[in-house]
């Protein structure tokens, strides 16, 4: 009988288990703007388990976006700040940053200190950012910006260029900078065959698809963990990085949150919401 019993507790055990396997976790972040909702990946769960359980405890409630940027982002959900911790006693997070996850429109990644101060590119414990951006031309795209100015700054310091630098002053002066990349990203394969560089960026045909249709914030991949996804409401975050602000982006008028936190059987979201989970890689 004691056997049976086990067998069945067993049992029961691993069919909760499987169920909770087919449940996921649904986050609505409310604004006086309207809501947004996402969903967090399960493999990134620091981060996953991290914002559900702040999500929770109410701590993300109350917090603001107080960093809105057109064209690019909003972050927000600054616990520590809101609670007084000193900032050299703020959490952080271990970078959990997947070749599989990057910064098209809508995806959710973590802040962090740069790079020279955080090599490990740890994550902010409770900072958040929802990307916007906006839609690339292919050849922008995949071409190295950086590396591309550079290149044309030292290639119009030739003698035999001195048109096409007085073009690029005009075009300047005249804050007409659409026309300034065009005719930068025009010059970029003679600028290849005359300085023998190599000035293409690399991107899966899913990330080209993506960044040419949807847009996003391509030159952040790879360097911030990409951790949830918008699957409603993103119309509101955008609406968000529209707004006026002032000293450091802060928006004038203050966008407060309330997070809440829902579990859902993925089946139903999926339904609900139309969405697909992403393969886990």
């Amino acid at each position: 009988m004691r056997f049976l019993r086990n067998l069945l507790f067993v049992f029961l055990l691993a069919t909760t288990v499987a169920c909770g396997g087919e449940k996921d976790y649904v986050i609505t972040i409310e604004t006086s703007h309207g809501n947004i909702v996402a969903v967090l990946f399960d493999d990134t769960p620091e981060h996953k388990s991290n914002f559900i359980k702040l999500a929770e405890a109410g701590r993300l409630d109350s917090t603001e976006f107080q960093r809105v940027m057109k064209n690019f982002m909003i972050q927000g959900g600054d616990v520590f700040t809101k609670e007084n911790l000193p900032p050299q006693d703020w959490p952080t997070l271990p970078a959990e940053i997947r070749p599989n996850y990057y910064h098209r429109k809508g995806m959710i990644a973590a802040a962090r200190q740069p790079d020279d101060i955080n090599p490990e590119r740890r994550s902010n414990g409770s900072q958040f950012y929802i990307t916007i951006g906006k839609v690339y031309k292919e050849l922008e795209l995949t071409t190295d910006m950086e590396q591309l100015q550079k290149s044309l700054m030292k290639y119009m310091e030739l003698g035999s260029q001195v048109d096409l630098k007085n073009e690029y002053i005009r075009l300047y002066n005249e804050q007409k900078f659409d026309s300034l990349t065009n005719l930068i990203l025009s010059k970029r394969d003679e600028l290849e065959a005359s300085l023998n560089v190599n000035l293409t960026k690399d991107f899966t045909k899913e990330q080209i698809e993506a960044y040419t249709t949807v847009g996003g914030v391509p030159h952040l991949d790879k360097e911030y963990t990409v951790f949830g996804e918008v699957i409603q409401g993103l119309e509101v975050a955008e609406e968000i990085s529209n707004v006026d602000t002032g000293y450091r982006n802060k928006p004038n008028e203050t966008v407060y949150m309330t997070v809440k936190v829902e579990k859902m059987s993925r089946k139903k979201i999926e339904k609900e919401y139309g969405y697909s989970y992403p393969d886990v890689k």
